[in-house]
């Protein structure tokens, strides 16, 4: 049902190639970031499983009789499916009767327990991840140039124009909302703040019925928020709340919690990356942290454009945060997948994008120009060790992801140099 007002995504090709291969795709991903927009963009007749209309009778019918809630023209959307878990073996049986693809659309904001399930789906159901908009989606990246052809080595140097910082801290207060995009930057500090005071209020609880502490929480997400970028582990981040809040919680309490947040798609780790590396280098297999949007961390820290600007150690963390939430929608795309390095050498790689085959690109991420020699130096260093290494497989392309470059170009040591402001899928 498409309409004049959706703003495309660079999820809908992906979309559209899975409806012609699946009987059923599920877009599972963050509240608000627009997944049922998208799907309403892809299907022919839908089913509101949350609309309080009738006294949420939507929701009635399909405990009652889930068949019933799945006629309709197809491709059907069946949105925030999860509300009754049963309607997923329910699409699992009717793709299955059928025998046609692309018949329905599943959204969810949360994976639920696997209980009530009692078929995974596995070839009739398949899987897509979905998330806030990037910059070029929200019309803040001018795309001249393509991350594909970077992972490839060929761009063409291209001035790209100035960047001012504080539209960089906007773009990070603002973040990847869809509904949040037009609002001025002081309305759109609260979207965020909002976000985060449903998540603690309703949606913890609704995803199991579970009533958890609320103090704990709060003390937790904010220390996930300090430690934005980093690959902190459970227990400094225990340690750090019984430093800065003087409260205890125990491990245990955190691994659930994290659990309950990652199944809400509120946070978006960045795996460590090693499987093609192939030396004999030890490999650190932390992850880094992340919340699913940089406008998250920020909100938490109560921090707006100005105080971003007057402190730029957090100011930095939180744009790696913005360039690695890019940098995986758009490697996506075409089938890249998102790591960061760290060995037992202490040489870090920001961000890492593995190719389907098997090459890999290392890329370091500044927020200013003049930190971009520091930072190729870097990368040059790590390439020439790793192509030492009697197996090792060094990167195939070197680049600095930077917020203050005016220009996109290839230094003379191999090493790209692009703005996010100019970079696309």
């Amino acid at each position: 049902m498409p309409s004049e007002k959706y703003r495309p995504r660079l999820i809908d090709n992906i979309v559209e190639k899975y409806l012609t291969a699946f009987g059923a795709i599920c877009i599972e991903g963050p509240k608000w970031c627009g997944k049922t927009w998208t799907s309403r963009h892809h299907s022919k007749s839908e089913i509101l499983i949350g609309s309080p209309d009738g006294n949420f009778q939507n929701r009635r019918l399909a405990n009652l009789s889930p068949e019933m809630v799945l006629e309709g023209d197809v491709p059907r959307l069946i949105d925030e499916w999860q509300d009754v878990a049963s309607l997923w073996d329910a699409v699992r049986y009717e793709v299955d009767r059928r025998g046609q693809q692309g018949q329905f659309i599943l959204t969810g904001s949360s994976t639920p327990k696997h209980k009530g399930i009692l078929h995974s789906g596995a070839g009739r159901i398949a899987r897509l991840r979905m998330h806030p908009m990037s910059l070029f989606e929200a019309g803040n990246s001018s795309g001249d140039v393509s991350l594909a052809e970077l992972c490839q080595g060929r761009i063409k140097s291209k001035l790209t124009g100035d960047v001012e910082l504080r539209k960089i801290a906007d773009y990070i207060v603002r973040g990847g909302w869809p509904g949040n995009q037009d609002n001025d930057i002081e309305a759109a500090r609260l979207l965020p703040e909002e976000y985060i005071t449903a998540t603690i209020e309703d949606d913890i609880v609704r995803i199991d019925g579970v009533p958890r502490n609320r103090n704990k929480l709060e003390l937790l997400l904010r220390s996930l928020a300090r430690n934005e970028s980093t690959t902190v582990s459970n227990k400094t981040i225990r340690n750090d709340i019984k430093a800065i809040d003087d409260e205890d919680i125990d491990a245990k309490t955190i691994s659930s919690y994290l659990d309950i947040l990652d199944r809400l798609f509120l946070t978006d780790n960045q795996p460590a990356f090693s499987t093609n590396v192939r030396s004999s280098v030890r490999i650190k297999q932390a992850v880094k942290r992340h919340f699913v949007d940089p406008s998250l961390p920020c909100s938490l820290l109560q921090m707006n454009s100005d105080r971003l600007i007057g402190d730029l150690n957090t100011f930095g963390f939180l744009f790696e945060a913005l360039v690695e939430r890019d940098l995986k929608i758009y490697a996506e795309t075409f089938g890249g997948k998102l790591y960061h390095y760290q060995d037992y050498r202490n040489q870090e790689v920001d961000a890492v994008i593995e190719l389907e085959n098997g090459e890999w690109c290392a890329f370091e991420i500044k927020l200013g120009a003049n930190q971009i020699e520091e930072a190729a130096h870097k990368l040059v260093i790590l390439r020439n060790q790793i192509a030492s290494e009697p197996k090792g497989k060094p990167p195939k392309v070197l680049g600095v992801i930077c917020g203050l470059s005016n220009a996109a170009y290839q230094r003379e040591d191999g090493v790209f140099v692009v703005p996010i402001t100019a970079l696309r899928n």
